[in-house]
């Protein structure tokens, strides 16, 4: 790829804050939790007729282990749907429970706008779709086909899409990932390894009250696993026990005690190592049982000179706009990693400014918003 022009026509489109936010407003308020496949659902119906009134071919693919829909867009291209292009791929689920527009409704607040999921990532998956709108009101043609995949189940490691992800980026020549911007503003060129696991201890039951010694507590032992597992915590390699579930009457001793752990690395031997540990742990006591299993895998997608070259494509374009972006490796990860470790060219990280993400904090700034959004309708129009 050549180095950006000084100035691109696509970055002078007519983008307008109000239009913007007046147009993101009924996506953040259509809440839509991953394990709540309805939810999505209509989210996904949302989105999808947004861009179907735009010009886009949409298709409703059918969520599977009882995850929501995902929604593929393609938008009409001269060169046929076959052809490789660029794409966008997002998420619609959020990790805020439907009811959490309660605590954190819409909310513009000076130079910040709050509502669940609008900071990841419904802002910058909007942005894309404003884009590819604005590109077509002003008669500009993308020198790439661009296809858009929307999907369910991101925020729980993408055990259902994996493969749809996957599938459709091995078609494609770009991958852009309107997820959050970092804090400084930049983007991002790579993601830690991240592993999941499921873990359960089955103790023996008891009367809590009148045989409190026959009994052997599930939930104790777990307690015991939990600071354990924590401990285990380096530099090169994290665990976090993020969800705890145990036992069903307060006066029965626990006989299950579930456990979710998440562990992170910024190499993928450094995560291997890390999954051989976790595999390996027992109990601490011989009369109640542990059983570890591993769950979803994000590998580590580490840039190369296709990543660094679209990056370089991206700061012309954003320094053509008037501002700068750096790139780095990042934890917390997306669905980014696997196309990225595929090798096909991803630029993550293109979405929104703002901060709080999965909190009640949540929020993006709106003097992100323009020049995002002109970023973003650069690289359609100038990859090629």
């Amino acid at each position: 790829m050549d180095a950006a022009p000084a100035r691109h026509p696509a970055l002078g489109l007519g983008f307008d804050v109000e239009a913007i936010l007046a147009g993101l407003r009924p996506w953040v308020e259509c809440e839509s939790p991953t394990f709540d496949a309805a939810a999505v659902n209509r989210m996904m119906e949302l989105a999808g007729r947004e861009m179907a009134l735009i010009g886009a071919r949409v298709e409703r693919i059918a969520g599977r282990m009882g995850f929501g829909d995902c929604v593929r867009a393609r938008f009409p291209h001269a060169a046929g749907e076959a052809a490789p292009g660029i794409l966008v791929l997002a998420h619609l689920d959020t990790v805020h429970p439907v009811g959490t527009l309660q605590k954190l409704p819409w909310k513009r607040e000076g130079g910040t706008v709050r509502g669940p999921g609008i900071f990841d990532m419904k802002g910058g998956t909007y942005l894309a779709v404003e884009a590819m709108r604005r590109l077509g009101l002003a008669g500009m043609a993308t020198p790439l086909p661009v296809t858009f995949l929307l999907t369910s189940d991101e925020e729980v490691g993408s055990p259902s899409t994996r493969d749809l992800i996957e599938a459709e980026a091995s078609r494609a020549k770009f991958v852009l990932v309107p997820e959050p911007a970092r804090a400084d503003g930049g983007v991002v060129s790579g993601r830690y390894a991240i592993a999941r696991f499921s873990l359960r201890t089955t103790g023996r039951p008891s009367h809590a009250g009148s045989t409190l010694s026959e009994g052997r507590s599930a939930i104790r032992e777990m307690c015991r696993q939990v600071l354990a597992i924590e401990a285990m915590t380096t530099e090169d390699c994290t665990f976090s026990a993020g969800v705890i579930r145990g036992g069903q009457w307060v006066n029965c001793v626990a006989t299950h005690c579930d456990l979710e752990v998440l562990s992170m690395a910024k190499r993928q031997a450094d995560l291997d190592a890390g999954v051989e540990r976790m595999l390996a742990l027992k109990s601490s006591v011989p009369d109640v049982l542990l059983e570890v299993k591993r769950g979803v895998t994000r590998p580590v997608w580490e840039p190369d000179g296709g990543v660094m070259a679209l990056y370089a494509r991206a700061r012309g374009l954003a320094q053509s706009i008037g501002f700068d972006i750096a790139h780095q490796s990042s934890g917390g990860g997306s669905d980014g990693n696997f196309t990225g470790a595929m090798g096909v060219p991803t630029l993550d990280g293109l979405g929104v400014g703002g901060a709080g993400a999965h909190t009640l904090d949540e929020h993006i700034t709106v003097g992100s918003l323009v020049p995002r959004a002109r970023l973003l309708a650069g690289l359609f129009a100038t990859l090629a």
